[in-house]
């Protein structure tokens, strides 16, 4: 029996076609050291994840403690500090009234349980009606079945999931907002009116609305306003819907502030948090209510207990390099070095022009260069990789998001190379 190179089944790769992925040795700070020796900046941050770098030494120290001592046990029926301790700092960090902690092992996870959450409290209180999700086109929670079924699985942007239409439950979409973060007035009007027709219309059946928050990701970058934010959290209010910040990509400061709730300063019912949750470490994902939420599961019967339970929920190990992870934050005033990278992706890259690009966006973070043909980015990351960076463009999109730990001229390197490919 043959035997491939590799046993390892890569992520969204067509593995019919060679492919030799590149072999890291080692990893700090924001390199990443190949077998060879040569060394790349990380200019994604292993999908936004490693926000302070890698191999961080304060981080190390509390894992090796933390191994020692207690490395995992089950929330069934036993606690730890960790977890409690780290449930207490996400109440206290994120938007008012979000009192209440939901750990799990993924993002994609993490907004399963958002949803799961939502559908369960409505029939708690006996409402048999509200059974649709009401998301954005061009949305992204993930790649679980659940998850999947909101992220527009048809030919729409992104269309990883078209494959699935017809098996997914369908839900309901409406026009991603095209207003930009600094928001046309005519295009804000218009974004909020489809909305606001479309819970109207269909309120009695939605039970929640779920949303990224000023910036999707996946779905190509696309900036919107906190003023459509701050309004379409107040119509769902109005008409009785729940409202979902799947915050997985754009906690922890990738926007410019601590999460993108605060661009508009409201407080959604359920918040999904992962990816920068932990550093980059490990696996971990938190889903916050409100206490409104959380009341909706108090009952005499056990029934309406919310009945989910990952085995690795509120891993010790995980909780702690949370808590570390956003010390770090705190004390090393990561918000104003996320400041200083936006500057200088304004700066060095938002002007840059060419015939080949579409549009220019930054913010926070992140800086992404929309071309018009997704071949034109065909070779780009081979190129990058002989110019010491590792970037990952896909589709048509070329984006950096980089950790916040990047020094200037590291950043400079970045935007020189993604500028020199074209």
């Amino acid at each position: 029996m043959n035997k491939e190179k590799s046993a390892i089944w890569y992520p969204y790769r067509q593995h019919k076609h060679p492919y030799t992925p590149l072999k890291i040795k080692s990893a700090k700070g924001v390199y990443l050291t190949l077998e060879s020796g040569a060394q790349l900046i990380d200019a994604i941050s292993s999908w936004w994840c490693v926000i302070h770098g890698y191999n961080h030494p304060d981080i190390n120290a509390v894992i090796t403690e933390q191994i020692n001592t207690l490395p995992h046990v089950m929330l069934g029926g036993l606690t730890h500090d960790p977890a409690e301790n780290f449930a207490n700092k996400l109440v206290e960090i994120t938007p008012n009234g979000l009192n209440h902690v939901f750990f799990a092992d993924s993002g994609s996870v993490g907004c399963e349980i958002a949803l799961k959450m939502v559908f369960q409290f409505w029939m708690n209180q006996g409402n048999t009606k509200k059974k649709k999700i009401l998301a954005l086109n061009r949305s992204y929670h993930g790649d679980t079945f659940g998850v999947m079924a909101v992220s527009r699985p048809d030919d729409s942007y992104p269309s990883m999931h078209r494959m699935f239409k017809g098996i997914l439950t369908e839900h309901l979409f409406v026009p991603e907002p095209k207003m930009g973060f600094e928001a046309d007035p005519k295009q804000l009007a218009i974004d909020i009116d489809l909305f606001h027709d479309m819970i109207k219309t269909n309120h009695k059946h939605i039970a929640a609305f779920i949303c990224e928050p000023i910036m999707q990701g996946v779905g190509g970058f696309n900036l919107y306003s906190p003023a459509y934010l701050e309004k379409v959290v107040s119509i769902c209010n109005e008409y009785n819907v729940l409202v979902i910040f799947d915050e997985v990509a754009t906690g922890f400061g990738r926007t410019g502030k601590l999460f993108g709730a605060d661009h508009a300063q409201v407080t959604p019912d359920l918040m999904v948090l992962s990816k920068a949750l932990t550093a980059g470490y490990c696996g971990h994902s938190a889903t916050l209510t409100t206490s409104p939420v959380f009341d909706g599961f108090l009952s005499d019967s056990f029934d309406h207990a919310f009945m989910h339970g990952p085995t690795f929920m509120g891993n010790a190990t995980a909780c702690r390099v949370g808590l570390k992870s956003i010390e770090l934050f705190q004390d090393n005033q990561t918000l104003n070095k996320i400041a200083a990278i936006e500057t200088c992706l304004k700066t060095q890259l938002a002007p840059f022009s060419h015939p080949k690009v579409k549009s220019i966006r930054v913010l926070g973070a992140m800086g992404v260069i929309e071309v018009y043909d997704a071949n034109d980015l065909k070779g780009m990351q081979a190129y990058a990789i002989e110019h010491g960076v590792w970037i990952r463009p896909f589709d048509r999109f070329l984006y950096v998001t980089p950790p916040y730990i990047i020094t200037k001229d590291q950043l400079q390197h970045v935007i020189d190379v993604m500028i020199a490919w074209f």
